[in-house]
């Protein structure tokens, strides 16, 4: 059984979030975890020590958190009906990213599910503060839906490469399981440089096209910027999820360091998944 944690605000898109994945794994056996975390507005060492005026709200704030938890919760059994689907409810005085990393241990979650906008909305940030920290952190995959994404089948999937890493089943799992699931076709989409692949690129560009067998195709683009490359490949071909591993010295890590400047370009419009490299 699939073990998926799916954080919630209780906005409109932590909600399409959560609807993605129950969508998405609406014929896999699942038990989703519907999480929600609060901090007191006022939280400092006061609160600590228990100041006068403080006792109490940690109390009041977890009821209405668990209150409003099982409301979803029961919305959501009465809403899709899937008897493959279990849900169980997790409310914690805690911050969202602590909470996640310590869940994800301790009930050996197998994917996370959650919205991309921060706290400002501002369309012009990547991905909210928190979607940041726990996409670098987490020990699992991390599966992101943007806003107002209207549910669709992964049928084709884009998988953006410089094939810096090695590749097997078990690092690509959750990709394959997808695909097969659906019946995806996997994009490889690698952006050429000036230079031939390496003896280790190539290496592991033959792991790669062994992996995925007969379910992928195999793309090499000009020279470009990479997140040129992404969104010029999704305005050619129609894409449903956009998948990545996580590689700390490659392009990817600087989806996250560059200037938010820079990365205004990415136009993120599907979901997107990242898978960490196994340890």
């Amino acid at each position: 059984m699939k073990r998926i944690l799916l954080p919630t605000d209780f906005s409109d898109y932590s909600y399409e979030a959560i609807s993605y994945a129950l969508g998405i794994f609406k014929n896999v056996s699942c038990k989703f975890y519907l999480m929600h975390t609060y901090m007191p507005p006022v939280y400092n060492a006061e609160y600590l020590v228990g100041s006068p005026g403080l006792i109490g709200l940690g109390d009041v704030m977890q009821e209405t958190s668990m209150t409003q938890l099982e409301k979803l919760k029961n919305s959501l059994i009465k809403k899709y009906n899937n008897p493959k689907h279990s849900f169980t409810v997790h409310t914690a005085f805690n911050t969202l990213l602590n909470e996640v990393m310590e869940t994800v241990e301790s009930e050996k979650i197998d994917l996370v599910v959650m919205g991309t906008t921060g706290a400002t909305g501002a369309k012009e940030i990547l991905f909210g503060t928190n979607t940041v920290h726990i996409i670098k952190k987490a020990n699992c995959p991390v599966l992101v839906i943007p806003p107002n994404f209207k549910y669709e089948n992964p049928f084709e999937i884009l998988f953006p490469t410089d094939f810096e890493i090695g590749y097997n089943k078990e690092l690509l799992a959750p990709l394959l399981n997808i695909a097969e699931e659906h019946g995806s076709r996997i994009n490889v989409l690698h952006v050429s440089t000036e230079h031939e692949l390496t003896a280790d690129q190539q290496k592991q560009k033959k792991e790669l096209e062994n992996v995925l067998a007969k379910k992928a195709l195999f793309h090499d683009v000009p020279s470009n910027d990479i997140i040129n490359a992404i969104n010029a490949f999704q305005a050619k071909e129609k894409v449903n999820l956009l998948v990545m591993v996580q590689n700390k010295h490659t392009f990817f890590e600087r989806l996250f360091i560059e200037p938010v400047i820079k990365k205004i370009g990415f136009h993120v419009s599907i979901p997107f998944m990242v898978i960490p490299q196994l340890k």
